[in-house]
C-alpha cells in the first residue's frame, strides 16, 4: 500500500498517485502474515509453505520483501501498469487468477489469509469477492483465530457481542488488528530474506486481458479533487486585562462549540 503517512498526491484522472510515494507493507496485512506464520509454528511437522501475494506497482515490490523478511518462504508480485485504477471487482479478479496461478504451480492452498481492509479505501470487501470468484467459504474480521488439523475457529466481535465461527479449510480469512501484533523483522529474517525467491507475474501470465482491469472498467470514480487548504494560524487569546474568559467565551460561541 502507498506510505498512509505520505502527502498524497492524485493523477490526472482523479486516481491516487502509487508511484510517487514509497509502497509499504500495510500495517493490516502484517496482522494477516503473522496469523499464517503462527499457522505454519503450530504445524511444524508438516511441510507448509507461506506465499505473500502482492498486486501493485515497481515500489509495491518493498511490501512482499518485509514479509518475506518477517518470515514469509517465498513472494507473488503482480505488476501490470494496465492494473491501475482498478476497483476492488478488478482487484479481486487479479488477485484470484494469481491465487490459482500459484496453486496450479505449487499445489492448492488450505488457508487464503488477508487483512481486514486497505488502509486508503478502506473497503474491506475484497476478501468476500474472492472467496466468491474462488468457490471457497469465507471466514472473515476474525479478532482470534483458533486452528486445529483443518478446523478453523475464529471470533468476530460485533457491537455488543462476540460472534463465533468454524469452518473447515481451504477457505478465505480475514483479520483484524486484534488478532496480535505482528513481529518485527530480525537481523537474520532480513538476511534471509535475500535468498528467498520472488516472482513477478502480468496480466498475459494470468491469463487476464487489459480491458477487464483498470479505470475504464471500474464500476466507481471519482469526478472531481480538491486539494486541501494549508493550514493557517490559529487565534490567539490573551488576558492581560482579564477580559481573557470573555474572549475565549465568544470565540468558542462563533464557532458554535457552546
Amino acid at each position: 500500500m502507498p506510505d498512509a503517512t505520505a502527502d498524497r498526491q492524485f493523477e490526472a484522472d482523479n486516481t491516487v498517485d502509487r508511484v510517487g510515494v514509497d509502497g509499504l507493507l500495510s500495517e493490516l496485512d502484517e496482522y494477516a502474515i503473522e496469523q499464517a506464520l503462527q499457522l505454519r509454528e503450530k504445524r511444524a511437522d508438516e511441510e507448509v509453505t507461506v506465499t505473500a501475494l502482492c498486486v501493485g506497482p515497481e515500489k509495491a515490490v518493498d511490501a512482499v520483501r518485509k514479509a518475506l523478511q518477517m518470515g514469509a518462504d517465498r513472494a507473488v508480485h503482480v505488476l501490470d501498469d494496465a492494473i491501475a485504477g482498478s476497483d476492488y471487482i478488478a482487484t479481486s479478479l487479479v488477485l484470484a487468477k494469481a491465487i490459482e496461478k500459484i496453486g496450479a504451480d505449487n499445489g492448492p492452498a488450505d488457508l487464503i489469509v488477508c487483512g481486514m481492509a486497505s488502509t486508503d479505501a478502506s473497503g474491506s470487501v475484497v476478501p468476500a469477492m474472492l472467496a466468491e470468484r474462488l468457490s471457497l467459504p469465507q471466514v472473515t474480521l476474525a479478532s482470534v483465530v483458533e486452528t486445529q488439523g483443518d478446523q478453523v475457529r475464529i471470533k468476530r466481535d460485533n457491537e455488543g457481542s462476540t460472534e463465533v465461527i468454524g469452518a473447515t479449510m481451504p477457505i478465505v480469512l480475514s483479520v483484524t488488528d486484534q488478532t496480535g501484533e505482528a513481529r518485527y523483522p530480525s537481523f537474520k529474517g532480513i538476511m534471509a530474506a535475500k535468498k528467498k525467491p520472488m516472482e513477478t507475474l502480468s496480466l498475459a501470465d494470468l491469463g487476464i486481458e487489459p480491458d477487464q482491469v483498470g479505470l475504464s472498467v471500474a464500476w466507481s470514480q471519482v469526478a472531481d479533487t480538491t486539494p486541501r487548504p494549508p493550514r493557517t494560524a490559529g487565534e490567539i487569546v490573551t488576558d492581560e486585562d482579564g477580559s481573557g474568559a470573555v474572549a475565549l467565551a465568544g470565540f468558542l460561541a462563533s464557532k458554535k462549540f457552546i
